[in-house]
């Protein structure tokens, strides 16, 4: 999986990374074997509640129709929701706007012994804030270095931190929105909206190089997904969670009583 991992100082092409890779994996086996990741991170997951000593940041961003509520459906199919949560970062309000970009992001940061998902994230603020030109180009270009900053404080104080980008082509996008078009129940999930943004694919195509270059660290890596096929992707970011959490070294905290004696009437 460190195919995937973007290393702190590469300056990212997208275009140069095949969204349709299946890692030589067919939909069957691939299936298979996210099934038994599930159940592992299952167990991962019950291990980081009970342990109460980590946190994992998990960052999910792409562009519309990238499958980010289909990756949290799948990935995470099995885990307990007493320990995950969801932030989903959508349009700010006047509230938030008063206040400075990463006001309303902190407070969603996980506590020890939690998994939080992030459905889109800070890096908004540095991806459509930039396209659409919505601040000057001297704050935004500035909030690379805040973001670091930031990101860097949190695994400092102990939070574990992956940001995945799910990585579609542009065919890919057009034919997932029309799926949407064309079935009434799925409606509700289509937003006129993001045929604007779609005109401006080449502008945050160039948005997320830059985003993602810049903050991928050591601390925070990023992982450019393939995730035309969707099966692919949800193994890929399975495959890498397991590991990350197996890599923590986890273990169930030691009963302090002795519970030999007891019994229950």
């Amino acid at each position: 999986m460190n195919t995937h991992r973007v290393e702190p100082g590469t300056a990212v092409d997208l275009s140069s990374i095949d969204p349709h890779e299946t890692g030589g994996l067919n939909k069957q086996q691939a299936r298979a074997e996210t099934k038994q990741l599930n159940r592992r991170l299952e167990a991962l997951q019950e291990l980081l509640y009970a342990e109460g000593k980590h946190k994992l940041l998990i960052v999910l961003q792409a562009m519309d129709a990238a499958g980010k509520d289909g990756t949290i459906r799948h990935v995470f199919d099995r885990v307990n929701p007493q320990g995950v949560k969801v932030a989903s970062f959508k349009k700010p309000t006047d509230r938030e706007l008063a206040h400075d970009y990463l006001w309303r992001v902190h407070a969603h940061t996980p506590g020890t012994g939690e998994i939080t998902i992030f459905n889109r994230s800070h890096y908004e603020d540095v991806l459509i804030v930039r396209v659409l030109g919505l601040v000057p180009e001297e704050r935004w270009s500035r909030r690379y270095d805040h973001i670091r900053d930031f990101e860097q404080l949190l695994a400092d104080e102990g939070t574990t931190i992956r940001k995945f980008y799910l990585h579609i082509d542009k065919a890919e996008q057009k034919e997932r929105l029309q799926a949407r078009l064309d079935n009434p129940d799925k409606h509700w999930k289509f937003d006129v909206g993001d045929l604007a943004q779609r005109k401006l694919w080449d502008d945050y195509m160039a948005a997320y190089e830059t985003a993602i270059s810049r903050t991928s660290t050591e601390a925070a890596p990023w992982y450019v997904i393939p995730a035309n096929r969707k099966w692919y992707r949800n193994l890929a970011i399975s495959r890498i969670l397991v590991d990350t959490l197996e890599g923590l070294n986890m273990s169930f905290p030691e009963q302090t009583e002795d519970l030999s004696g007891v019994v229950i009437d």
